[in-house]
């Protein structure tokens, strides 16, 4: 089935074609991406065929199926399968037999997590992780989009709130007030990636700012004060 020549850019392989697997097999076609997708149904297989010539339905996933769909080619292979415990557990270990350089598996549970990251994969939560970035756009208006990067650093993108409009970064002094660092800020659709101290928030600048939990919701604490 499918053999890689030759290097030239990442392929990734994609093991579940569920809501999280297709989802990902579909960004991942459109950006371009080298991509093996397996799964047991033949019509989301055949979708997939629009973004990769390597979508193979499959009844199986023993280590000889994967190998024989050239799993082991894969820079970095996904586990997407999250309901069927055992099946992702045994898929997830056959991965990493195969000397993938990467193995990513979705887990359900801190439980089905644990098993996972012993077993060599590098675990994701999506459910719990689009939990949080909702949670975190719900405590305030003003956050337009939240990352989780670990528990000590999160990163925020946010309207300007009102109360610092017409003062200089300086001024506000997010990181001596509440230990918040600026990474960027957009401003008539210009990205300005290092902020000068003197520059005046005006209203309708984005804002991307990093901290961790805690500092983040003193600063939005702060924000919502009338």
């Amino acid at each position: 089935m499918f053999n890689k020549s030759k290097k030239e850019k990442d392929t990734y392989g994609i093991v579940g074609l569920g809501r999280f697997g297709f989802a990902l097999a579909v960004e991942l076609g459109t950006a371009g991406a080298d991509l093996i997708v397996i799964d047991r149904d033949e019509e989301k297989v055949r979708e997939l065929r629009e973004y990769t010539d390597n979508a193979y339905v499959v009844k199986t996933l023993d280590k000889k199926t994967l190998e024989e769909c050239g799993m082991q080619n894969c820079d970095i292979a996904v586990v997407c399968i999250g309901e069927q415990l055992d099946t992702s557990i045994l898929t997830t270990l056959n991965l990493v037999s195969l000397n993938i350089p990467t193995v990513i598996a979705k887990a359900t549970s801190l439980e089905h997590g644990q098993i996972l990251s012993k077993l060599g994969a590098k675990v994701v939560y999506p459910e719990h992780d689009m939990a949080v970035r909702l949670a975190h756009q719900l405590e305030t208006s003003k956050i337009l989009d939240f990352v989780q990067l670990s528990r000590q650093l999160n990163i925020s993108k946010l309207e300007i709130p009102e109360k610092i409009v017409g003062k200089t970064v300086l001024a506000v002094n997010l990181r001596g007030r509440f230990g918040i660092n600026i990474i960027a800020l957009e401003t008539n659709n210009s990205l300005i990636e290092t902020v000068n101290p003197e520059y005046v928030f005006k209203r309708g600048d984005i804002l991307f700012i990093s901290g961790n939990k805690a500092r983040m919701n003193n600063f939005t604490e702060w924000v919502e004060k009338p």
